[in-house]
């Protein structure tokens, strides 16, 4: 008996391995296999395709069906393979990083003409709603802005204001306080466990005077590059306002213009990523705003139990001081410790202390980071991450920017996630929750350009997968021809056969004879085999024609 245990492989294709287009193989993408090899008719001459002659004994059979074995792939080449595809993402991420690398360097040769910039945006969008109100109510816009802008500068400076008469009614109190603890300070040194006489405390004094005096150029340097640095900030913060009044004024023309220069399609989608850039900015300021407010109470009522004075001037200096990262509220806290160390003495000032620092990492550590990740949409690690990363590389500006920042990149992200899902279906135009009416519309074409794409792949994909279950079918009909082929023994003589097969994606006529003697083991061979030939040309011809 012959084995045909590959008797799919030499049948037709089997529908586990035809991962490519039968056209395809056809024209030389692939090995052809003996049932592929055959002559595709034209449909003007109509030839007859010709078979290889088959040996009458049935010893090549064999042979052409271990020739139609489909060659196993070499490890090399799938190997070769996943290192291109990782060769490939690697070159990638170099050139993420190049670009990133490149993009950081310039960040830093623009920072000092940027961040005034930056500064006057945040703080725009703030200010924005009460003069676009203004605006709103017949006020001309420049009015609108100039009262906007002025009014909050008398807001703030009017709160210390009225500290100050507070602050005034103290200082004589304070000072008195100050040298009555320097005294205290000076017994308690002299007294057990210190026991330090007063020879060593002048001593400690001179060699403190000495290292001073020795400092003394390295002092003079950071003071006069504390006064550069007070100097800086001032020029920036006049340059802030300036551009925080025109921010003001002229907003509400900057997406229109953006639409002129940018194209109305695209146009339409900056106008919605904008927007939406925007509104997490103001919600960024208002919720900075309340974890300020919320460390001010707590610590300003802390100062008032332990009956520390100033206690509402501390706390209003640390709602403030809450908008300066790191060094705000390190320098509110260094001043109430003092303030209640003066005044009531060590025991104050280190229960002051444990106040501090409980209120401001339960802040910073557990409040802020989930108050910020809920108004900006942000993962709390995320906002931890962002302002460490901020913090290490540009510093203290770096810390306050950082959450912003990271704020506007996630929504940038998060409007091309909307529109992908549009495209794929799985969301729909009213399922997203657009800022802009242009950003409605944009989001509807995309959904409409998206069914349209899934109706074309489906449309291409059903007509493969039409393709695939016709050759799986025909490869069936002649796997049972074979099983005859191998197993029948008719009676002596000749016989001839014409047998025609029908495409399953067209009509394909294929003629082909077999002539075979009815004697030995493989008796009959001529006309069964005849029958598959002319089915598998019939086949491929209705391909090709539909094609």
């Amino acid at each position: 008996m012959v084995n045909v245990s590959n008797d799919k492989d030499f049948l037709g294709s089997d529908p586990a391995r035809e991962d490519r287009d039968m056209i395809d193989r056809v024209m030389g993408a692939e090995p052809l296999r003996v049932e592929q090899s055959l002559s595709v008719p034209d449909d003007d001459h109509q030839e007859k395709a010709t078979t290889p002659p088959l040996p009458e004994d049935g010893s090549e059979l064999d042979e052409l069906m271990a020739q139609s074995e489909g060659e196993a792939m070499d490890r090399a080449d799938v190997i070769g393979e996943g290192a291109r595809w990782f060769a490939g993402w690697c070159l990638r991420f170099l050139i993420v990083g190049l670009a990133l690398y490149v993009a950081m360097w310039a960040l830093g040769k623009i920072w000092t003409g940027l961040l005034p910039v930056l500064l006057a945006l945040i703080v725009a969008t703030v200010l924005g709603p009460p003069a676009a109100w203004l605006m709103k109510h017949r006020w001309p816009r420049a009015m609108a802005a100039l009262v906007t802008l002025v009014g909050s500068l008398a807001l703030v400076t009017g709160v210390f204001a009225l500290m100050a008469p507070t602050i005034r009614a103290q200082a004589p109190h304070m000072v008195d306080q100050f040298t009555q603890g320097i005294i205290r300070l000076q017994e308690m040194l002299q007294k057990p466990p210190f026991n330090v006489e007063d020879e060593q405390l002048l001593d400690l004094v001179d060699q403190a005077t000495t290292w001073l005096q020795e400092r003394s150029g390295d002092i003079a340097n950071t003071v006069f590059q504390g006064i550069s640095v007070v100097g800086s900030v001032a020029v920036t913060l006049v340059v802030m306002l300036v551009l925080l009044f025109f921010m003001i004024k002229d907003g509400q023309d900057f997406l229109p213009w953006v639409r002129s220069i940018a194209g109305r399609r695209l146009g339409w989608h900056l106008t919605e990523v904008l927007t939406r850039s925007w509104n997490t900015l103001g919600g960024f300021i208002r919720t900075q705003a309340l974890v300020s407010l919320i460390d001010a109470i707590f610590i300003g009522l802390g100062l008032w139990l332990l009956d520390v004075p100033l206690a509402l001037v501390l706390a209003v200096l640390t709602f403030f001081a809450g908008f300066i990262p790191i060094v705000g509220a390190f320098t509110a806290g260094f001043v109430a410790v003092v303030v209640a160390l003066v005044a009531n003495g060590l025991t104050t000032a280190i229960l002051a202390l444990a106040l501090i620092i409980v209120v401001q990492q339960v802040e910073g550590n557990i409040l802020s980071p989930i108050l910020q990740s809920k108004a900006m949409n942000l993962h709390a690690a995320i906002v931890l991450l962002s302002v460490t990363l901020g913090s290490t590389i540009f510093g203290i500006i770096g810390a306050f920017l950082a959450v912003p920042v990271a704020a506007v990149v996630a929504v940038w992200f998060r409007y091309l996630g909307d529109l992908t899902d549009l495209r794929t279906g799985d969301k729909t135009a009213a399922d997203i929750k657009f800022a802009t009416e242009a950003g409605t519309v944009t989001g509807v074409q995309e959904e409409a350009a998206g069914r349209a794409l899934r109706e074309r792949l489906a449309a291409l994909r059903f007509g493969h997968d039409a393709d695939k279950e016709a050759s799986a079918q025909t490869a069936g009909e002649l796997e049972e021809e074979v099983g005859a082929v191998a197993t029948a023994r008719p009676a002596s003589g000749r016989h001839k056969s014409d047998g025609e097969g029908n495409g399953a994606s067209g009509n394909g006529n294929g003629n082909h004879r077999g002539d075979g003697a009815d004697h030995g083991p493989f008796g009959g061979r001529g006309r069964t085999v005849g029958n598959m030939l002319n089915k598998v040309t019939g086949t491929i011809t209705g391909r090709f024609r539909r094609r």
